[in-house]
């Protein structure tokens, strides 16, 4: 029998698909040969590519894209009962080319090593090793928090643009990859999301395009939360596709920066998570650190807290669910309750180590 060349996309399809869940097996190999081998050169080649541009050019390829389906869709709806197979055939080969572009761009990144394994660390930690940890971060924090603002009542204000605070981005990876060179950022490309209203209502602060590797960050977010997001989104690019792995890079990031007000970004979104747990685990625990926290960070906090109360909206509940399913089906079993491995990743990392 002839397989058409739509045929053969569908086949190829297949193949893809069960060729993943078989990558999923190795991923020492994945490790090796992909995020520290053929990715290191794409991403670098991508960045080099569109870095230099001023706006978002996966935003714009999204907007042609979405704009060609529509129009396609409209043209061909008549298809779907006229001429079933072939409509499907169509739309599975689109399918096929974007998802064999998803993953070798960047989505291969999902199966490599669990981070707490490649740096040789503990994924468990007890209560008390967190209780421990978090009453050094708020140490740590009200420290800065105090520099920073002269007064403990007093929350912190970044003195910066978000394109100031981008262009410090590069400083605390630089000094990461004195000790891990594969966490060198060179050449830069993170920008502001073209769609950053859309992204603040479906209530995410900002996403890697994997097929240009531009990093973009939700323009709108307070300028406190700037630094973190935008180190986040940069370890995205340098091929940490979990987003609780992405998280942990991102704080490291930040707290390395020569600069003090993206060590405070840092150190205050650490402590937040790590609060989060202990409010989990022992809530009496939780109301005595909160009372040894610095006002003023606590209304940093509320100042983000009340930024995405303004946006909450009825079908960001959707997006959430949409992005959990996602997840969950790119080897994050968890989805995103996955995102408190990043406590653990903080407490074990830190142990027996200067903040």
């Amino acid at each position: 029998m002839r397989i058409t060349k739509r045929g053969a996309f569908l086949i190829f399809l297949i193949i893809q698909i069960i060729g993943i869940n078989l990558l999923k097996l190795f991923p020492e190999f994945v490790e090796s040969y992909y995020s520290n081998g053929l990715y290191v050169f794409l991403s670098k080649l991508m960045r080099y590519c569109f870095g230099w541009i001023p706006f978002s050019v996966g935003d714009v390829f999204y907007t042609i894209a979405v704009i060609y389906l529509l129009r396609w869709l409209y043209k061909n709806y008549k298809r779907i009962y006229k001429d079933s197979l072939n409509w499907f055939l169509d739309v599975v080969t689109v399918i096929s080319i974007a998802y064999f572009a998803f993953h070798l761009l960047w989505a291969f990144n999902y199966y490599r090593l669990p981070l707490h394994k490649s740096l040789g660390i503990k994924a468990e930690y007890s209560t008390e090793e967190l209780v421990s940890f978090t009453k050094r971060l708020i140490e740590k924090s009200n420290t800065i928090h105090l520099q920073l603002s002269k007064n403990d009542s007093l929350k912190v204000d970044l003195p910066y643009t978000k394109k100031e605070v981008f262009d410090k981005v590069k400083n605390g990876y630089e000094i990461l990859s004195e000790s891990y060179p594969h966490l060198s950022y060179n050449p830069k490309s993170l920008k502001k999301s073209v769609y950053s209203l859309p992204l603040t209502y479906m209530g995410f602060s900002g996403y890697l395009n994997p097929f240009t590797n531009e990093a973009q960050v939700d323009g709108l977010i307070p300028i406190y939360k700037f630094p973190t997001t935008s180190c986040h989104e940069v370890a995205h690019q340098l091929g940490y596709a979990a987003e609780n792995e992405a998280n942990f890079i991102g704080a490291l990031a930040a707290v390395n920066n020569e600069d003090q007000y993206f060590k405070y970004s840092g150190y205050t979104f650490a402590l937040r998570y790590c609060l989060a747990e202990v409010y989990k685990r022992d809530k009496d625990k939780y109301n005595s650190l909160l009372e040894t926290i610095n006002r003023g960070i606590l209304k940093n906090y509320k100042e983000a807290q009340d930024f995405w109360k303004s946006y909450q909206n009825p079908i960001e509940p959707f997006f959430e669910k949409t992005f959990d399913t996602f997840l969950k089906a790119n080897n994050q079993s968890q989805g995103m309750k996955s995102y408190s491995y990043v406590v653990a990743l903080l407490v074990n990392y830190y142990n027996n180590k200067p903040l």
